[in-house]
């Protein structure tokens, strides 16, 4: 009621506040007080949000209009007689971990791509390397393109074997010199939300990372990739534990050092 504290009706019992107003109710403090409606005696009710209606073919035409003028490159957005329109997103790679990619493969040629020819069956060689930090990849999609075929499609491009559930696609956000990551369910539709955001990236921007929510099926993996986790964690686990002792070793070097500047010194 007073500090607008909100949570979901079945998270009320785990909440502890030491809430500084009133009980506009009781005249006591009372941490229930941000919780229900002043005087209330009804449990509030989990009330569904109305998902909005979708907009004509007239809304997406001004809206694409809107954002074609706002545009300083030749990335434009298209409208199609079936309502439909296309246009294009960047994707910022921010990866972690090392992917899987065929080995002993030649680059993508011209014939290859027109003929969709996937060069990573060609072969059953495997290698895993980092990706360039911050990559960028940009797309050519529809308003009909989702999440799930986003990933897949940027795997392919970069010839990524690696199973898509263990990556995930967010929207990163800048509000208040903040920057915000958001990760975007596999049916939701990119492209709509660049609409919305206008053609700036510093409103909105995409980034593929891995997908650390605790979703991923690791029985989808096999052997020999779980055992190659293990073997980059293992390396990365002593490389950090080299680190802290060169930090600390150089510490006890100076501080050696001053002490021995210090003795025969007054005080």
């Amino acid at each position: 009621a007073d500090c607008r504290y909100t949570c979901h009706q079945e998270c009320r019992s785990l909440i502890q506040l030491d809430c500084p107003w009133p009980d506009p109710c009781q005249g006591r403090l009372s941490p229930e007080s941000t919780l229900l409606p002043p005087c209330s005696q009804n449990v509030t009710q989990t009330v569904e949000e109305e998902k909005p209606e979708p907009p004509t073919v007239q809304e997406i035409k001004q809206k694409i209009e809107k954002y074609n003028a706002k545009v300083t490159n030749c990335l434009l957005m298209k409208l199609n007689d079936d309502g439909t329109y296309t246009g294009f997103i960047k994707v910022h790679l921010k990866l972690r971990r090392p992917v899987t990619v065929p080995a002993g493969i030649r680059p993508q040629s011209i014939y290859d791509a027109l003929k969709e020819v996937n060069l990573a069956e060609m072969t059953d060689k495997r290698t895993s390397f980092y990706l360039p930090l911050d990559a960028i990849k940009q797309l050519h999609i529809s308003s009909t393109t989702t999440v799930s075929e986003v990933i897949q499609g940027l795997l392919k491009k970069f010839m990524v074997v690696d199973n898509p559930q263990k990556f995930a696609l967010f929207k990163e956000m800048r509000k208040d010199g903040q920057v915000l990551f958001q990760k975007l369910p596999l049916t939701e539709c990119p492209l709509y939300l660049r609409l919305l955001a206008g053609p700036d990236t510093d409103v909105l921007s995409f980034v593929l990372k891995e997908n650390e929510t605790g979703e991923v099926e690791w029985d989808a993996f096999s052997i020999p990739e779980l055992q190659n986790f293990l073997m980059i964690l293992d390396k990365e686990e002593k490389e950090k534990i080299q680190q802290v002792q060169r930090k600390y070793e150089k510490f006890k070097q100076r501080l050696q050092q001053t002490l021995k500047e210090a003795r025969g010194k007054p005080g």
